[in-house]
């Protein structure tokens, strides 16, 4: 029996150990096929072939269990890689291809994507991996519709085998329709869950139909847990840097500001120091457009320009106006127009004027306050310039009266002390009057210490009127300078008369007295608010005056004649003459003349050419006839007193 069971030991140990062999090389399941289909060759017994085919399945299972072994061993070290990429700080973006790349690694997926939550029910995909097609990126995911809104409920995986025909969950058109165009079959869908909140679902997809096994899934939701971990760390990151860039972005716009704002406290330095220094509002003005790169204006209240530090062309009028306006309301600067700004000069709530700066480029915040800062300063120039004319004010009026006064003075003293005070008397100067038609002097005379300090000229009050003794020959002009600033400052008529131009102390009397004479025609004559000289009044300056100009007269009215005749021996003068003595006929003149009436109406035609179109019309008809008159006249008294001399000469006396 012994010898019956060691023969039988031996007749089936080499296909025991066929299989054992096998299974020490991990040999692949055909040859354990072949070993079975020898043995059914070799006529052994049904009791051996049975031992041996239930050793070929123990193999077998054996064989798979490490198989499964090594693939989760597998799995799990490129688990433990996949770890370690993500602790590497990716932005959100890079991090999620990474997961879907290894995705695709561990399970050996066709495709892999990743889908993040957004407010409002929905997710969007963020990253795929092995799409076919352009559809997949940014693709609308409803939470409640497909595997993902089966995995969002359950808070678990859920797969499918085959996606289009599995009837378990709610399918979405839009959704269907991109498995179609990729040909997806199986999908498999991870929760991204950070505690317990769900950010998303990770996705991987199969193009044929696959039954996902335990380990596949279980890897799939541990690389799940840790790409959500490591999406929320990534996403805090990239917040942080945000933050980061922005405190960088502020920083720099902060030392940027403190850069400009100490430019612009040294800017505003310079130009009080001009101020303080007695610099003068060109100067202010320049510098001021030096610091903001411009050009700068400086108008009155009434618009008219006092300094300019260069040239403003094309500058609309109007809307300079409408922004003077605004600024003086909102007591801030304005823009008007294409790099142009309009920045009040104010102090408290006296209108001084406005400040028009136009500049290369646009004004930053704080240049805009640089803006204010010069308007300013402006307004302290001026105000400084009001106080010194208020301070020498008593002074000057002084002067001025005794220079008014008829009472006679030293010449010598009246001219040091007129020098004292930088007035020139030996200089052309003329004299104005003026009378505010409302009632209202104090600010009149605020107003004219300011203008003749400005303009070096004295200042006083006579009679409810403002006197100036002002620099120039020009007393018509200076008449209308003082009119066009003072009118719109006091917001009612202002009646000015002038006078002149004087060049000696002794003049100004007469000058004033001339003056206070023209205001007193212009009254009379209904011009109350309007301003004129003596020049103006024509043949009513000639009797207002003191001097009675005649030859003056004569000139203005009738020289360009006087001068042809003269220089061509011409009867343009006598033409004149029986022209009015006819009564403006040029018919009756000829007659009288002893021309042909052609001749005189040529002799009109020129004398139009010579003294104006204007010159026939009622107002200079009667200037052209006193000043006939007045030339015929003279000529008469010049030869009364030349005919004795030549009598005398003849009958050998002397006169």
């Amino acid at each position: 029996m012994y010898r019956d069971g060691a023969a039988e030991h031996d007749t089936e140990e080499p296909g025991l150990l066929a299989v054992l062999e096998l299974l020490a090389r991990q040999a692949p399941p055909g040859e354990f096929d072949e070993l079975l289909h020898r043995v059914r060759g070799s006529g052994t017994t049904p009791a051996r072939l049975a031992r041996l085919e239930r050793g070929v399945r123990l193999a077998r299972a054996i064989a798979a269990s490490a198989g499964r072994r090594e693939q989760r061993e597998a799995g799990l070290a490129a688990l433990v890689d996949t770890a370690r990429d993500l602790t590497f700080p990716y932005d959100v973006d890079g991090l999620l291809r990474i997961i879907t790349r290894r995705a695709r690694g561990l399970i050996d997926f066709d495709l892999a994507y990743v889908c993040l939550r957004a407010p409002g029910g929905v997710s969007y995909i963020r990253t795929a991996e092995g799409s076919t097609t352009a559809l997949l990126a940014g693709l609308r995911l409803p939470d409640d519709r497909g595997i993902g809104g089966v995995a969002h409920a359950a808070g678990a995986p859920a797969w499918s085998a085959d996606y289009l025909a599995d009837d378990r969950f709610r399918h979405d058109d839009a959704i269907d329709d991109v498995v179609r165009a990729e040909g997806l079959r199986a999908v498999m869908a991870v929760p991204l869950r950070n505690g317990d909140t769900t950010i998303g679902a990770l996705y991987g997809s199969d193009r044929h139909v696959r039954h996902y096994t335990p380990d596949e899934i279980g890897l799939m939701s541990s690389l799940a847990d840790l790409a959500a971990v490591a999406i929320v760390k990534a996403g805090l990151l990239d917040q942080t840097r945000a933050e980061v860039t922005e405190l960088e972005l502020d920083s720099s716009r902060t030392r940027s500001s403190l850069t400009r704002m100490r430019y612009v406290s040294e800017a505003h330095s310079r130009i009080m120091n001009l101020v303080l220094s007695g610099g003068d509002l060109c100067n202010v003005a320049k510098a001021a457009g030096d610091a903001l790169d411009g050009t700068v204006l400086i108008r009155d209240p009434g618009g008219r320009a006092l300094v300019s530090g260069g040239e403003l062309d094309d500058l609309d009028e109007e809307a300079v106006a409408k922004a003077s306006l605004d600024a003086h309301a909102g007591r801030r600067p304005v823009v008007t127009g294409e790099n142009t700004w309009v920045a009040p000069v104010i102090a408290g709530s006296e209108d001084l004027g406005v400040l028009v700066i136009r500049t290369a480029t646009g004004l930053t915040e704080e240049d805009e306050r640089l803006l204010e800062l010069s308007a300013q300063s402006v307004a302290f120039l001026l105000l400084m310039r009001r106080s010194t004319a208020v301070a020498e004010g008593p002074v000057r009026d002084e002067l001025l009266d005794d220079l008014l006064s008829e009472t006679p003075h030293a010449p010598q003293q009246i001219m040091q002390r007129a020098r004292r005070l930088g007035i020139d008397l030996s200089a052309p100067h003329v004299l104005v009057v003026a009378r505010p038609e409302g009632g209202e002097q104090g600010r009149a005379v605020v107003w004219a210490s300011s203008y003749a300090y400005r303009m070096s000229g004295l200042k006083t009050v006579h009679g409810g009127c403002v006197v100036l003794l002002l620099p120039g020959a020009d007393a018509s002009a200076a008449a209308r300078a003082v009119s066009d600033e003072l009118t719109p400052l006091l917001g009612h008529p202002v009646s000015v008369g002038a006078a002149g131009p004087g060049r000696d102390a002794d003049g100004v009397a007469r000058m004033y007295q001339e003056a206070m004479r023209c205001l007193d025609a212009l009254t009379a004559l209904n011009g109350a608010g309007s301003a004129a000289s003596v020049q103006d009044l024509g043949f009513l300056g000639l009797l207002l005056s003191d001097d009675h100009d005649v030859d003056g007269f004569i000139e203005s009215a009738i020289g360009p004649v006087l001068a042809y005749d003269a220089e061509r021996f011409t009867d343009l003068t006598r033409t004149l003459e029986a022209y009015f003595a006819s009564g403006g006929s040029p018919t009756n003149a000829a007659e009288e003349l002893h021309v042909h009436p052609n001749t005189v109406s040529r002799r009109l035609d020129r004398i139009g050419e010579l003294l104006g179109a204007d010159w026939h019309k009622p107002g200079r008809v009667l200037e052209v006839q006193l000043a006939l008159r007045l030339q015929r006249t003279r000529d008469v008294l010049v030869q009364q007193r030349t005919a004795p001399a030549e009598r005398g000469g003849r009958d050998g006396t002397t006169v």
